[in-house]
């Protein structure tokens, strides 16, 4: 018997706490468990609709989100014969204006992630068209409606969520009665689109998408989300009342909705944030330190300064009562904070490190703090920066650096093969249309544009060229922000750095919010790199894994366990680093819709703001502070 949203273990059940969750909200360790789970449930109804000689009508969505999924029922298809003949599909929405064969077409999405690699009979494929005549829209959505309801309705449809709540195309105001129809695209939409477009100028500003109310039609419905940077919205659609503000509030009428979240996408939920509020808690160490932390925040108060009275006001009656005496419960957390700030002479002197920097500037603007005290103590530093970053760079910048070539070039006599060379580079970026894909010769150019800037600073940290390496991995080559999945070669490449350098301590990005999700692949690869070489090597050789964030969050002080102080001179040392990114800097071509902010402001505001949290706590005013977490082992 399947497992549908709604039915048996998986879906319907509530958990201890969840009261305030009005859709049923199932949690996974991470997001590849929650793919395979998902992918799962799809298989267990194609298997048996087609068992009852009936077809399986499913509606599916783009996006990076599912991918996961994809590829799973992809690889029950080679590998277990799992069959989609009897499977009906119905997609969710496309861009308009938009060619089916276009780089960003969810069209060519659909096929190159799914379609091509399963038997799903084209006949039975339905995508909505972004290439109608405008006067031919109206007519073709109502077709669509139509096509749906005679392969007998949708049995299961399959989400994401937008950060404006909305699933499918329906932007903030579609009502519940919507059908299939164009629709005008948000602003933030668009710039979390800007990534795919190679610039939110060249984002279409209308689509075409199934409506709130043929969504709302489907038996069974299934909204997945991770990441950090979804968990506001999942909050405000799971537990705030039904608004046209957040249309995957919807789904709270729907009778076999189910939410399908990780970790991270689930963490402002109540029951996660705050679970004293909504039932019973075992309270462990980790949940003591983040309800004080959450007090002394909530009453404006220092920790020291807390009374028995603050407690039993804001739901904290079961951890008052745990402690003889709330002036002991205070001074643990207070000192279990203080402990964890740690000074130039408290960190490592003198070892291997490696840094491992997802794109070439995250290790300053995450952790250039740590980076240059790190060097000050004389520690053998290796940068390893695991892409290239050529996606980010901007056409004009390719034209100022072959400007600057070419000038140089004729100044110095060089050869006409060289001039040439550089014409030819001028004359592909000049002809190529907004979205094309880079020929390798320039992204070849901005590659080395990233890796001088990444160069140029850490040179400001006291480091030069012979500490960072270019590791260039494979699956970040697409020319394009959609990437390979993580393979072998890329695996290899960490490895061999690993065994190479044989680090005591290594530095990895913590922050998987990342808009384009390399930071959680190249966590990833590291991952399997480690796993491989604790299985060769004996347990004193393991390095000490630092996480860090900044660019896209920061820790929370409760989850931090190394605070990292830094005066004005160092803050401005770690500015001036990042500033060297040239490139990235004042118009950052992929900066997160989230947050407009440029890296350095993210970064010093960032800093800012833990130092002056950790000061209304009452522990010591600092200027600025970084925050890690240190950690035998790379957390799953």
């Amino acid at each position: 018997m399947a497992h549908y949203p709604g039915q048996g273990p998986s879906g319907g059940s509530k958990t201890e706490g969840s009261w305030r969750e009005k859709i049923p909200v199932e949690l996974f360790a991470s997001p590849a468990d929650m793919a395979e789970d998902v992918a799962r449930r799809i298989a267990s109804l194609i298997t048996e609709r087609a068992a009852a000689s009936k077809r399986a009508v499913l509606g599916l969505p783009t996006g990076s989100t599912p991918i996961g999924v994809y590829r799973h029922l992809i690889e029950m298809h080679r590998e277990e014969g799992l069959d989609f003949s009897n499977v009906v599909t119905f997609n969710l929405d496309e861009y308009y204006p938009m060619q089916p064969e276009s780089l960003q077409s969810y069209h060519r999405f659909m096929r190159e992630n799914f379609f091509d690699h399963v038997n799903v009979p084209e006949a039975n494929i339905h995508i909505p068209r972004g290439n109608l005549e405008r006067g031919e829209i109206g007519e073709w959505c109502q077709g669509y409606e139509q096509t749906i309801r005679d392969a007998g309705g949708l049995d299961l449809i399959l989400l994401g969520i937008g950060r404006t709540g909305h699933i499918g195309f329906n932007e903030p105001g579609s009502g519940p009665m919507t059908r299939t129809r164009p629709i005008i695209l948000d602003e933030i939409t668009r710039k979390d689109a800007a990534s795919d477009f190679f610039g939110d100028e060249n984002v279409p500003r209308e689509a075409i998408t199934m409506g709130v109310g043929t969504i709302l039609d489907a038996r069974h419905v299934i909204l997945m989300a991770t990441g950090e940077h979804k968990a506001p919205i999942i909050r405000r659609a799971v537990e705030e009342k039904v608004t046209t503000a957040v249309t995957a509030s919807y789904l709270q009428r729907h009778e076999n909705a189910l939410i399908c979240l990780d970790l991270a996408a689930s963490g402002e939920l109540t029951r996660i944030k705050t679970p004293w509020i909504v039932g019973e808690v075992e309270w462990t160490e980790e949940l003591i330190e983040r309800a004080v932390i959450w007090l002394a925040e909530r009453t404006e108060k220092a920790i020291l300064t807390l009374d028995e009275s603050d407690f039993h006001r804001h739901y904290l009656h079961s951890l008052a009562n745990s402690y003889s005496n709330i002036d002991d419960l205070c001074k643990h957390v207070f000192e279990s904070l203080r402990c964890r700030i740690a000074y130039a002479e408290d960190l490592p002197s003198r070892q291997r490190m490696i840094l491992f920097s997802p794109h070439p500037d995250d290790d300053v603007i995450s952790m250039g703090g740590m980076l240059d005290r790190c060097v000050r103590n004389e520690n053998d530093m290796t940068v390893a920066y695991m892409t290239n970053g050529s996606v980010a760079v901007f056409d004009a910048d390719v034209r100022r650096h072959l400007r600057f070539m070419r000038m140089s070039a004729e100044y110095f006599g060089g050869s006409g093969e060289v001039i040439e060379k550089v014409d030819a580079l001028r004359s592909a970026i000049d002809e190529k249309n907004p979205g094309d894909v880079d020929s390798l010769d320039v992204q070849l150019i901005k590659a080395h544009i990233r890796y001088s800037e990444a160069i140029a600073g850490i040179e400001v940290m006291g480091l030069k060229q012979a500490h960072a390496r270019f590791l260039d991995m494979p699956f970040y080559k697409t020319g394009t922000v959609r990437k390979e999945p993580i393979g072998e070669a890329d695996v290899q490449i960490v490895l061999d750095l690993l065994e190479e350098k044989k680090p005591h301590h290594i530095f990895v990005a913590g922050d998987l919010s990342d808009p384009h999700g390399t930071h959680r692949m190249c966590y990833f690869a590291i991952q399997k790199a480690l796993n491989r070489f604790r299985a060769r090597y004996p347990e004193e050789e393991y390095p000490l894994v630092w996480l860090y964030r900044g660019a896209w969050q920061e820790w929370e002080i409760d989850e931090a366990n190394v605070l990292i102080p830094m005066s004005k001179a160092d803050l401005d040392r770690k500015i001036e680093a990042i500033f060297k990114h040239e490139s990235q800097k004042d118009r950052a071509m992929y900066p997160g819709a989230h947050d407009s902010r440029e890296f350095w402001e993210r970064a010093k505001q960032r800093n800012h703001h833990t130092a002056k949290r950790l000061d209304a706590l009452g522990l010591p005013e600092f200027y600025a502070v970084e925050a890690y977490v240190c950690a035998d082992v790379l957390p799953t």
